[in-house]
């Protein structure tokens, strides 16, 4: 029976992080008693920490890790990381503001074998038209600096198989914020199966989304140089 790992950073999701816990536990449950829910706790400032220990002991395969605020991206890739150490065969990353169906995980598992990612493609999204134009530019900008057309790069829902990941996770820079953009753009250069299935992208379900507008568009500028750099050392590779 293959082993799972669902990592789900979290930031401030005191709102949320009940819920979206207890309902992907049972995903992990389903899959094996050797499979692991792990929660990665960014340094969140509000009582997301404490509700996660108080709930550990009904939850017996969640594994919390506590980290220094670092970013959506470095926390990712620390769950992975811990994910791949700790025997994972499959490593499935979700977020944790409840935006995404774990119903919607099952088809992703039944065709785990037969691609080294499959990606959730966010079709209609539920958090508004900017961050709806956000991942069109985004799209566009992989195009033009990596030469590589992926419809859905920044997914939040997306499984990835060990072998891979193990092989391609040293290319993405710590604590680098757009880690699973630039995963997305390795797989699809170095000609990796990868598949899309299309997902349900609902509302945040509670609490504020601490990634505003004006952040996306400076993460973006920053965004730009540095493709053109690692663009640059992928070729190289």
């Amino acid at each position: 029976m293959h082993i799972l790992y669902i990592v789900i950073p979290a930031y401030n999701e005191e709102a949320n992080i009940v819920c979206v816990a207890k309902e992907w536990h049972e995903v992990v449950v389903k899959t094996g008693d050797r499979s692991r829910l792990v929660i990665v706790n960014d340094g969140s400032k509000d009582n997301t920490g404490e509700i996660l220990k108080s709930i550990s002991a009904s939850l017996p395969q969640l594994v919390v890790l506590e980290k220094e605020n670092g970013g959506h991206g470095g926390t990712v890739l620390h769950g992975y990381r811990y994910a791949l150490e700790n025997g994972a065969d499959y490593i499935f990353q979700t977020d944790s503001d409840g935006q995404t169906l774990p119903s919607e995980f099952w088809p992703f598992w039944e065709e785990r074998e037969q691609h080294a990612m499959i990606l959730g493609y966010r079709r209609f999204r539920g958090d508004g038209l900017g961050r709806f134009f956000v991942t069109k530019i985004l799209r566009i900008m992989l195009f033009l600096f990596f030469h590589v057309w992926i419809k859905d790069a920044n997914t939040p829902f997306r499984l990835l198989r060990a072998r891979e990941l193990r092989a391609f996770i040293g290319f993405v820079p710590d604590n680098y914020f757009l880690a699973n953009t630039l995963l997305s753009v390795i797989y699809r250069k170095k000609k990796e199966r990868i598949r899309f299935i299309t997902i349900t992208f609902r509302e945040r379900q509670g609490g504020v989304n601490s990634i505003n507008i004006r952040k996306i568009m400076n993460i973006g500028i920053s965004a730009l140089s540095d493709f053109s750099r690692l663009n640059k050392a992928l070729d190289t590779t």
